[in-house]
């Protein structure tokens, strides 16, 4: 899977992330027993994506388990390579897709609801997601016809074998109007398009976009007030609005950052809301290459889960996902060198830490998810 930061955000984080302000986590009381006592039942789902902590078999076995028994929804994200040529030339399939889709698929979990993210966007989010031999097709604008048909086909394939009740069916899409906003118009039209024609197959499912709001809520653009407007009116027509949201990449830290955030997001939406993916440190994090260093600990992971918790259940969220249910520092320790310091941004971010032990915000989540 790819995780993605972009440029401007690791500079921005390089500016934001040198404080080593903290909150203490000596701070036994930072778990509160009654949080969430004052609500009767809970009115949202809440779930985790099928991010494995390391790769092997067991992990992946165990992820699913720990999502069956921890949830009432989770989410397939597939955010790798499209094979765009066998899409347009009518060729077989790679077998690395394929059987990478009827893997999720056989390990479909049957009582809890699916949401399917699927990524038509490089991890830089500035142009088409690669194919299988490192290649894009070519393309005037991306709502060429050959483009959208295969796009189309793509997300008619993974979504009839995985049957979700949530269709994501493009990531994290503002980034693209931030690194190429030449291809914006194109990149409207092209999912219009393939919209209009997945809701001709599956007509009763939601569909939507996802947006990172640590990039709408405090935008890094020449002109944010118009980059805000655009994407506010584009996502309002949407069946539902996805939100990809890491606070610490704005350095949001305390209870009152995350609620700023969250109070600009519910004054500007006005459809249902559903949180595709998020997280929080639970420890200090350091990059040398980035010359970052953000302070972070469980009883600020922990608060963040309560604010988004709250939020959840008082603005009537469809769902929120946490990212990861447990740190993958096994899994990191496999990634190539120069992929390694950009998947350590997202390393002490689950509720479980490596060793499998429970922190702060695991407890929370089980005060809630028992509701």
């Amino acid at each position: 899977m790819n995780r993605t930061i972009l440029f401007f955000t690791i500079v921005l984080l390089m500016a934001i992330g040198c404080s080593k302000d903290n909150v203490d986590d000596s701070d036994k009381d930072c778990i509160n027993s009654d949080f969430f006592s004052e609500y009767n039942s809970r009115n949202f789902e809440m779930g985790f994506s099928t991010w494995a902590y390391a790769g092997t078999i067991e992990s992946v076995e165990n992820t699913y388990a720990f999502i069956e028994g921890n949830t009432d929804i989770y989410s397939e994200h597939i955010d790798f390579k499209i094979p765009w040529n066998a899409w347009i030339n009518d060729l077989p399939l790679p077998a690395e897709f394929t059987n990478e889709i009827a893997g999720r698929v056989s390990r479909k979990i049957a009582d809890a609801k699916l949401t399917l993210s699927v990524s038509l966007l490089n991890s830089e989010r500035s142009d088409l997601a690669f194919d299988f031999d490192g290649t894009i097709p070519d393309y005037t604008t991306l709502n060429d016809i050959e483009i959208e048909d295969a796009y189309f086909k793509h997300i008619q394939y993974i979504t009839s074998q995985l049957n979700p009740d949530y269709l994501i069916i493009a990531i994290e899409v503002n980034e693209l109007l931030k690194n190429a906003p030449e291809k914006w118009e194109g990149y409207k039209l092209l999912m219009t398009n393939v919209k209009t024609r997945i809701r001709q197959v599956f007509p009763s499912l939601a569909i939507s976009e996802s947006i990172t709001l640590h990039n709408l809520y405090k935008p890094d653009v020449t002109n944010p007030d118009v980059y805000i407007n655009e994407l506010v009116n584009y996502a309002n027509q949407m069946d539902f609005v996805s939100i990809s949201f890491y606070p610490f990449f704005k350095g949001l830290k305390t209870e009152d950052d995350f609620q700023e955030a969250f109070d600009f997001l519910h004054g500007k939406i006005d459809k249902p809301i559903a949180f595709a993916e998020t997280s929080h440190l639970s420890e200090d994090l350091s990059v040398d290459s980035f010359d970052l260093f953000i302070a972070g600990n469980q009883c600020e992971q922990n608060k963040y889960l309560e604010r988004l918790l709250i939020n959840a259940q008082e603005q009537n969220y469809e769902y929120i996902i946490w990212w990861a249910h447990r740190d993958y520092n096994e899994l990191w320790e496999t990634f190539p060198p120069e992929a390694k310091d950009l998947g350590k941004l997202w390393l002490t971010t689950g509720i479980v830490n490596e060793d499998g032990q429970e922190k702060k915000a695991y407890v929370t989540w089980q005060l809630v998810f028992n509701k």
